[in-house]
């Protein structure tokens, strides 16, 4: 019987996928290992952004805004709070309630990881050319489209 590949491989389609996922898993771990300098996890990262763009946040919205509970947005939150990254003010209309805030810590944090996301998002893209970035930009807006009529 002869070494044959896998069926997967073979489809254009399937070879495409799976660059598309290696290229968002490298991503990932590109961004992790550069954020860790900062002291923050990545989905304290992604809380920690939430809250700096939209200011006296509660906790009730950010979870709404996260789509997650707010049990779990809670643990993110003490460890936040614990770090110095974010604070929790008693809201004047609400006793109930509480506003989350960035420190000074946390804003350093944010200014960090712009830096750190902007200078891995110039290294992604290197070398491509203006026609290219926007061929690519195009084709990938395409892919969406077509998995969001498929869903539909």
């Amino acid at each position: 019987m002869k070494n044959r590949e896998p069926f997967r491989t073979m489809l254009p389609e399937s070879r495409l996928i799976d660059k598309y996922l290696r290229i968002t898993r490298r991503h990932r771990a590109v961004l992790e290992r550069r954020l860790s300098v900062t002291g923050v996890y990545r989905s304290q990262h992604k809380i920690l952004m939430c809250i700096s763009d939209n200011p006296n946040i509660s906790q009730k919205e950010l979870a709404e805004k996260k789509d997650v509970s707010t049990s779990a947005i809670a643990v993110s939150l003490k460890k936040l709070e614990k770090g110095g990254y974010i604070k929790r003010l008693v809201d004047e209309k609400d006793n109930r309630c509480n506003q989350l805030c960035i420190t000074e810590k946390g804003r350093q944090v944010i200014e960090d990881s712009h830096q750190i996301f902007h200078e891995v998002e110039l290294a992604m893209f290197a070398g491509f050319s203006k026609e290219e970035y926007e061929t690519l930009e195009r084709m990938l807006d395409r892919i969406y489209e077509n998995l969001k009529k498929y869903h539909e």
